[in-house]
């Protein structure tokens, strides 16, 4: 089973897509597994404000060199993944950071054959550059933009990875690397009237002819 640490200061922000359809179920929190199947993910969360040091809970603190915002202080974050590492060997650590190596489908394949996979979520204006340091992290972005914390990226990394986990899509065929996909999919009714106009399904897909099919989904999806 693969499990997930998440060190964020907003669980509740993430959580419920994660305990939700596909993941949900893969974690045992969603609809009814059979009871022979078992739980094919874990995910857990550690919020650094647990392991504060400062009065009041606080974990953010002025950046040195001054900037516009703050940073979060590292004491407690190293304490929270000590908490989450406690006991295990060989996790993986990634930290998020613009300067990251580009997260893409390859790494997920890779990532989704570990056991343990901690994940550093900042949020203002990062997470203290020494933690990545201490912790031997790799450092990962999710695309070459800015978001407001790490959660989105956490959230982007478990939904990836967790696809080649085996058993949790339920069959390997869902995987769109084993078949010919196509960015274009369609469903009933075949002709769709919408504000005076129709709209038709590509007459290949309801022929029947399996080769014409495969071969206008390739078309499709190179094109």
């Amino acid at each position: 089973m693969l499990h997930f640490h998440i060190i964020t200061l907003f669980p509740k922000s993430i959580e419920p897509y994660l305990s939700s359809s596909i993941l949900g179920r893969a974690q045992g929190k969603s609809g009814q597994p059979k009871k022979h199947e078992k739980p094919k993910i874990r995910v857990s969360f550690y919020d650094p404000k647990d392991f504060a040091v400062a009065k009041h809970k606080r974990v953010d603190q002025r950046p040195y060199g001054g900037g516009p915002g703050m940073v979060l202080e590292p004491t407690a974050i190293l304490k929270a993944v000590e908490k989450a590492l406690r006991g295990k060997k060989g996790a993986i650590k990634i930290f998020f950071a613009t300067d990251g190596v580009q997260f893409d489908e390859q790494m997920a394949k890779q990532l989704a054959r570990k056991k343990d996979i901690v994940l550093i979520c900042g949020r203002y204006e990062g997470v203290d550059a020494r933690v990545q340091k201490i912790l031997k992290a790799r450092k990962v972005s999710v695309g070459p933009y800015i978001l407001t914390g790490g959660e989105l990226p956490a959230v982007t990394l478990i939904d990836a990875i967790s696809r080649f986990v085996p058993g949790v899509l339920g069959k390997p065929e869902s995987l769109e690397d084993s078949r010919v996909a196509s960015p274009e999919v369609y469903t009933r009714p075949e002709v769709l009237t919408w504000k005076g106009r129709k709209y038709k399904v590509p007459k290949v897909l309801i022929s029947g002819n399996h080769a014409d099919i495969e071969s206008w989904k390739a078309r499709v999806k190179h094109r």
